[in-house]
């Protein structure tokens, strides 16, 4: 079955700010939303990575967060995001595949390296790895 996302203008926005404000570092995050893949809300994890510059690792208390927040609002985790703050395309790296848990997740990565924020969105399944994967942004087709 493919996997559909659809986010608000104000959401993608909002992680393309987180990006920026952790710049240089890689910035992480969980987005809730609906049943039938529609992002609602953005999480801000805080990357505790012991190496942030070149990958993430959301803090366990933000994410227990995250899910109870999502859980009050009724909502189930629809994707997972992450910066390459020097990334003109960004794509999954070999972490990301390993590091992939939730293979039912969109996974955003933001690509910070072209004038124009890049963020694109991948499947991710350590087994089979990472295929790009076409998000629905304020009733148009994106990438």
């Amino acid at each position: 079955m493919p996997v559909t996302l659809t986010i608000p203008r104000a959401q993608l926005d909002e992680m393309i700010t987180h990006a920026r404000d952790c710049a240089p570092n890689e910035c992480c995050g969980l987005v809730g939303g609906t049943t039938a893949g529609e992002a609602q809300t953005v999480y801000r994890t805080r990357n505790i990575s012991v190496d942030p510059l070149v990958t993430y690792e959301a803090a366990p208390e933000d994410l227990f967060a995250a899910q109870r927040a999502m859980r009050a609002r009724g909502e189930q985790l629809v994707a997972i995001y992450h910066s390459h703050p020097r990334a003109q395309e960004p794509e999954p790296s070999p972490t990301d595949v390993r590091l992939a848990y939730y293979p039912s997740a969109v996974y955003l990565i933001v690509g910070l390296g072209n004038q124009e924020p890049c963020v694109r969105a991948f499947q991710i399944n350590e087994r089979e790895g990472w295929l790009p994967i076409e998000y629905q942004l304020a009733g148009e087709l994106n990438r």
